[in-house]
């Protein structure tokens, strides 16, 4: 049980940085040729980034209080 505990803490802290490079390379034309993100995916792309940076380093700020 402790091994799927700390499974799921590994997936929720490299979530994020999968995240951001997820959005950088869809935005990126030379990868993506001319099938880039529209604005309103970005955005949600940018929303969902910022969201679980701030839920990760929610969680870190609570192991120290």
């Amino acid at each position: 049980m402790q091994v799927l505990v700390w499974s799921g803490i590994v997936q929720g802290f490299s979530t994020p940085p999968l995240r951001l490079l997820i959005t950088l390379m869809t935005n990126n034309p030379r990868i993506m040729g001319d099938k880039v993100n529209s604005r309103a995916t970005n955005a949600l792309g940018w929303t969902t980034a910022v969201a679980i940076f701030s839920a990760s380093l929610g969680l870190v700020a609570t192991w120290f209080i």
